[in-house]
């Protein structure tokens, strides 16, 4: 079975932020690529605050928030360093103030994170890095902060309940 984004990569004519605007999901949501670099170091994405992204309150769903955050670091991560199996291993949310806005979603890759995962990975073949981000209303202030932490494995590599609990 093909996934969407092994369809979307496949369409090689399209650039790096069109095809993110593509993925059904962020589709689905009205997401807009504001900035992303060729090598994902910056990354900002917006978040419409509409009828369906709305809850009762007139504010941007956590889940929608969560969403979008979700992916950002394993697909910058995957850019970087082809060839491994990332993931999503942990995400955690913090939400600071109520959404009543679009919220931009910040993502730094740093210079220091990628190179002290590229020695992990030469070392052990495998990193387990984490990565802060935020949302920003549309006045600016921060709404919500992630941190969101991802699994760089060889490709084929299968985990066991021991190395999980062993947080490897």
């Amino acid at each position: 079975m093909i996934s969407s984004l092994d369809l979307l990569r496949r369409f090689s004519f399209l650039s790096d932020k069109r095809r993110l605007e593509l993925f059904p999901p962020y589709w689905l949501m009205r997401v807009k690529v504001l900035h992303l670099d060729d090598d994902w170091q910056k990354v900002r994405l917006r978040l419409p605050l509409n009828w369906v992204s709305s809850n009762a309150a007139g504010n941007v769903y956590g889940g929608y928030q969560a969403s979008l955050a979700d992916p950002i670091p394993a697909l910058a991560c995957l850019k970087r360093f082809p060839g491994y199996r990332i993931a999503t291993r942990r995400l955690e949310v913090e939400f600071v103030r109520v959404g009543n806005s679009h919220l931009d979603l910040h993502f730094d890759f740093p210079h220091a994170s990628h190179e002290e995962i590229a020695n992990s990975l030469q070392q052990t073949g495998r990193a387990t890095p984490s990565f802060r981000m935020h949302f920003l209303r549309a006045d600016g202030k921060v709404c919500t902060r992630i941190r969101n932490t991802v699994a760089i494995r060889p490709e084929g590599y299968i985990g066991t309940l021991e190395n999980i609990d062993n947080g490897n």
